[in-house]
């Protein structure tokens, strides 16, 4: 389960890298480069949704517990 949550923010984390790098990267046509920057951010926002769900689903059916921070330290 933890394997699977962290190659999530992985996925995210290179998205969001994707993104950077197509506004940096200097082209011939804005427009395109425009498009594919605004593909990887609406891709990012929908992993971190995705994974956000996912979370909460795990959380209902029992597969993961809330541990909470230790009390009295």
């Amino acid at each position: 389960m933890k394997i699977l949550i962290v190659i999530a923010l992985l996925l995210v984390l290179a998205s969001l890298a994707g993104a950077g790098l197509f506004m940096l990267r200097k082209s011939d046509q804005p427009a395109s480069r425009d498009k594919r920057m605004a593909r990887a951010l609406t891709l990012r926002i929908g992993l971190s949704i995705a994974l956000f769900l996912f979370v909460l689903l795990s959380w209902f059916m029992g597969w993961i517990q809330p541990t909470g921070l230790p009390s009295g330290r």
